[in-house]
């Protein structure tokens, strides 16, 4: 019986090419979107799952609240946490603490390499499966100042990988190899060369602040719990523990939550920092996950529509094949398996092709963000294949359900009657439906593109409240600046050097707690230590006082404070007036402890994290040699490449370790918008394929609309009709229906973009007209090419080659 359908199949495929052609070339573009979406969404999915005990790990995340406020979840945590877990926690099997905070350079002879590392307990090997060629498990990360290396790293450092027992040094300490692992795999969330004891931080870090409760900044804290065991009796335990520590705090109470070890990846977006950028490691939220499927989807459902519509139109070419096969026995079912094989034929066909736009626009994909290299690989594997297959199968089947139903239920006797009596509402038909749907999903993925382009655009030129022009900010990479900023002071291209820990306004943050005269109300401030030279670089605009009167050389010594206008509206501080605030003094806390500053200077609010956040309270404080060091560079050059390499030049002179990390400013602030970049290219590209197919299904649907009406055609002509008129007559179906989906995609594009997408943009800029004429333009022109060269050339026919039969 199958051989038969599939023998029917081929032959109706091979009699009618252009419905073959549209509907495999068509399913084809649009199943190599969903190929490209089952490998990104199997890769995201693999995460984590080659530890053995992968479904037993939690990491901890703790919810932050000051004065009241949820400052918001974290994924990281302090050190005491896993501390007290240990103590306290009956629940938990294994407590894991790792600090990813050590990041240092490693010399082994004269070799000097950076290598990323990070702190951890003798308990990491037994929560996590990651494999030990050299060394034991459990004692690898007992004893202080003891390292494991990765093969990789031990390679880099030694030239071998049996280094046991050597030494390496890091800053002027020596710390002994106990230990080298396999390398980390990809499709791990956390990723390091190297693992150091705990207990060595704890030895550096005496007297410091480093492990108090609310010292949960660079730590994470992972539980392995029992088999069988009960997450929300775990849970509760830790809200005990949370409630006692909390009694020492007044201002900050945290909240502690398990986090399963597989939704690290896919799951809730955590920060990191205050005001800083989400948990470290690959991400995707849920929902922008659900998004990309919906894009796939609806290209996918485009290629359908255009299966469904030609099947349909083509109906009274099949009546007589269908009427055949029920007058001799054919049941409903066989005839839905017939038009059900053929369907899933044409798309096992396009899965051959589309598999070939898969291998060529892999590569692409995975190019698009630095960040989408780091996530995915979209390798084939075993699962892959085969989840490719059943996709194709179910396309096919989808695709053909709606003609497989259709011509099932046609009688014998009614085999000859027109398909276009089949109504789905009042005025259109099912044909005419389905145009319309297609052309409304088109229309809102390219006016969606032009939208989200400008605002994109309107983001990257956003006034920030200060200057970005030619300002090139350098990373000292742990280095002193003085004799670097010396050597560029002395280049004629340089017109003003700076300093500061950060760069603002890309999302990066640095902290502490403000408090006025009211003991009891503390606020979070963000902040920078900045030199003197900062703010003129930058072009800040003072409002009230000036700049930094001191020098201090350690930052417990730096004492002054240029704050913006929120700062002051913050804690009513001078009945908000600028002139006023000048000499007041605050009490200032960080994780370097807590000292009264004084205000020197009020400045005109600016963004200091991304521009989908509210201006918060910021101070500027002073930078000092004990700080962090980015070089702010002001360049005044008609040959920007030359005086880069000048640049280059000078920092080889002192630093050949480690490669130039010189960025300019717009360049920071694009890449900090990457993700909406990337998200635009994705939908951009799936709306050029979204328009192409439905452009190919529409010129399918004029060539046959045209060619049945050839004959109607004709007999116009001989009545006087001229070729305008004709193309008016043959078109005006269609360009009804192309303007019927501008009606509702316009309305719908514009109010998902002012209701959800820049409801997260508080300072955006509104939708245009001409945004959403734009995308219809384009889609009105294509269906014009379309519908016109088809209908011209019915119009231009002979009508005595056409009814000389008649």
């Amino acid at each position: 019986m199958i051989g038969s359908y599939i023998k029917t199949s081929r032959r109706n495929l091979l009699r009618n090419k252009l419905f073959s052609f549209i509907n495999i070339v068509g399913l084809a573009i649009s199943m190599s979107v969903g190929l490209l979406l089952i490998a990104f969404v199997l890769d995201l999915y693999s995460y984590d799952k080659f530890h053995d005990k992968g479904d037993r790990i939690y990491r901890l995340t703790n919810m932050a609240t000051v004065n009241g406020e949820q400052s918001g979840k974290y994924a990281a945590t302090s050190i005491k946490v896993g501390k007290l877990i240990k103590e306290k926690v009956a629940g938990a099997e294994e407590v894991a603490i790792v600090g990813n905070d050590f990041s240092q350079d490693a010399k082994v002879g004269d070799n000097v390499l950076p290598i990323k590392g990070v702190w951890a307990t003798p308990s990491f090997f037994n929560v996590f499966s990651f494999s030990m060629r050299e060394g034991s498990v459990t004692t690898a990360l007992k004893e202080p100042y003891s390292i494991v290396l990765t093969e990789t790293a031990a390679r880099k450092l030694f030239g071998r990988e049996d280094v046991l027992g050597k030494a390496v040094q890091f800053d002027t300490l020596n710390y002994r190899v106990t230990g080298v692992m396999k390398d980390v795999p990809f499709f791990s969330h956390i990723h390091f060369e190297a693992l150091v004891s705990l207990s060595t931080a704890e030895q550096l870090n005496k007297g410091k602040n480093w492990d108090q409760w609310l010292s949960k900044w660079a730590n994470s804290v992972y539980l392995l719990l029992p088999e069988n065991g009960d997450v929300a009796t775990v849970e509760s335990q830790l809200e005990t523990v949370a409630r006692e520590e909390n009694l020492t705090n007044h201002s900050t109470k945290i909240k502690l939550e398990l986090l399963p070890l597989y939704n690290i990846v896919v799951g809730e977006t955590l920060r990191r920092t205050e005001g800083g950028p989400g948990a470290a490691g690959p991400h995707m939220p849920p929902m922008v996950l659900w998004i990309l499927v919906g894009l796939a989807l609806v290209v996918i459902l485009s290629a359908c529509f255009n299966y469904t519509n030609l099947s349909i139109a083509r109906a009274m070419r099949r009546f007589k094949e269908v009427g055949l096969r029920k007058a001799i026995g054919a049941g409903k079912s066989e005839v839905r398996q017939q038009f059900l094989v053929e369907a899933i034929m044409i798309s096992l066909a396009a899965l051959v092709l589309s598999f070939v736009l898969f291998l060529i626009l892999r590569p692409i994909l995975i190019s698009l963000a630095p960040e989408m290299q780091q996530t995915v690989q979209l390798e084939l594997t075993p699962w892959m294949i085969l989840a490719f297959v059943v996709f194709s199968v179910t396309v096919g089947a989808l695709a053909g359900f709606m003609p497989a139903l259709f011509f099932s239920k046609v009688s014998a006797m009614s085999a000859l009657r027109n398909v276009s009596t089949v109504k789905v509402f009042k005025h259109l038909t099912l044909r005419r439906a389905l145009v319309v749907v297609q052309y409304t999903l088109t229309l809102i993925f390219i006016t969606t593109t032009a939208v989200g382009y400008v605002q994109y655009k309107n983001i990257l030129s956003f006034d920030l409240g200060f200057s970005t022009e030619n300002i090139l900010n350098i990373d000292m990479q742990g280095n002193r600046p003085d004799a670097f900023v010396k050597q560029l002071s002395e280049m004629p291209e340089v017109t003003a050097l700076s300093r500061s820990v950060i760069v603002t306004s890309v999302g990066n943050a640095w902290g502490g707690f403000v408090k006025y005269k009211n003991s009891l109300d503390s606020a979070l401030v963000m902040t920078n230590n900045v030199d003197e030279n900062y703010l003129t670089l930058h072009e800040y605009q003072l409002i009230a006082g000036g700049s930094f009167k001191t020098h201090p050389t350690t930052s417990m010594a730096a004492t002054e404070m240029i704050v913006n206008q929120q700062f002051l509206k913050r804690f009513n501080l001078a009945a908000n007036t600028p002139e006023k605030a000048i000499g007041e003094v605050v009490t200032f806390t960080n994780f370097q402890g807590t000292r009264q500053v004084e205000i020197v200077g009020v400045m005109k609010d600016f963004h200091y994290g991304k521009v989908d956040n509210l201006i918060e309270p910021v101070a500027f404080m002073h930078w000092t040699p004990n700080d962090r060091a980015v070089v702010n560079v002001k360049i005044k050059s008609t040959d920007l490449l030359a005086t880069r390499a000048k640049i280059e030049a000078a920092w080889k002179g002192i630093d050949r370790v480690h490669p130039l990390n010189a960025k300019f400013y717009d360049e920071e602030i694009e890449e900090a918008y990457s993700e909406f970049s990337t998200l635009l290219k994705i939908i951009g590209f799936l709306a050029f394929l979204a328009i192409s197919i439905a452009s190919m299904g529409l010129f399918g649907m004029v060539a046959y609309t045209t060619e049945t009406r050839l004959k109607e055609v004709s007999i116009r002509k001989v009545m006087g009709a001229t070729s305008s008129h004709l193309i008016y007559v043959l078109s005006r179906g269609f360009l009804f229906q192309l303007l019927l989906s501008a009606g509702i995609a316009l309305p719908v594009t514009y109010l998902f973009f002012e209701r959800f997408v820049l409801t997260n943009f508080p300072y955006h800029t509104p939708v245009q007209v001409v945004e959403l004429l734009a995308g219809l333009l384009v889609v009105l022109l294509i269906a014009f090419l379309m519908i016109g060269s088809q209908t011209l050339k019915a119009a231009r026919s002979n009508p005595a080659e056409v009814l000389k039969n008649e």
